[in-house]
């Protein structure tokens, strides 16, 4: 007498951050032990939690931060080319938060406030090394520039909040996020 055991596969969930403050990579972390209990079920790709960089084909990515720049447009096109499913995660993600508060300045205008005439300035010059990323007019929410699948509110979203996204997700559902397990802290 012979018992089948049928393995699933465990689905592969990447992470990256854009402009942003981190703040939803640890809320994240706050699942704590359920962490131990979504490992079960999931194997990281790119994440700051492994450090690799690039991201291989996956089944979910969650993408947090604003776009500012010339390589978070790059890195947001690759994750989502990667990803079956993507999901913007955090009020930077789905609009862009509080590096969008730039967006009612001129950019050159914010530049040379900062650079130019303020207050700790020692040496007044605008960087213009070409190893730093351009900076884009305005800041963009993630859904301006990819398409989205799924949004996580919250500034950052609870760890609850992340567990009600993931849960469905993992068996093949539709998420359905309590509103009470959202918050802007």
């Amino acid at each position: 007498m012979t018992t089948e055991h049928t393995t699933k596969r465990k689905l592969k969930l990447a992470t990256t951050s854009l402009a942003g403050c981190f703040g939803c990579h640890m809320s994240f972390l706050d699942m704590d032990e359920r962490l131990a209990g979504l490992l079960k079920h999931i194997e990281f790709d790119r994440s700051p939690f492994t450090d690799i960089k690039h991201c291989g084909p996956c089944d979910i990515g969650l993408i947090e931060g604003g776009v500012c720049n010339a390589e978070n447009v790059y890195v947001l096109r690759e994750f989502r080319a990667q990803c079956r499913i993507l999901v913007a995660v955090g009020a930077c993600a789905i609009n862009g938060g509080v590096p969008a508060m730039r967006n009612y300045f001129d950019l050159q205008d914010c530049l040379e406030e900062v650079y130019l005439r303020g207050t700790n300035v020692t040496h007044p010059h605008i960087p213009d090394d070409p190893e730093l990323p351009l900076l884009l007019d305005k800041v963009y929410p993630v859904g301006e520039i990819v398409p989205i699948d799924y949004f996580l509110s919250g500034c950052p979203p609870s760890a609850e909040a992340f567990l009600q996204l993931l849960q469905p997700l993992l068996v093949g559902e539709k998420p359905q996020i309590a509103k009470s397990r959202l918050h802007y802290d």
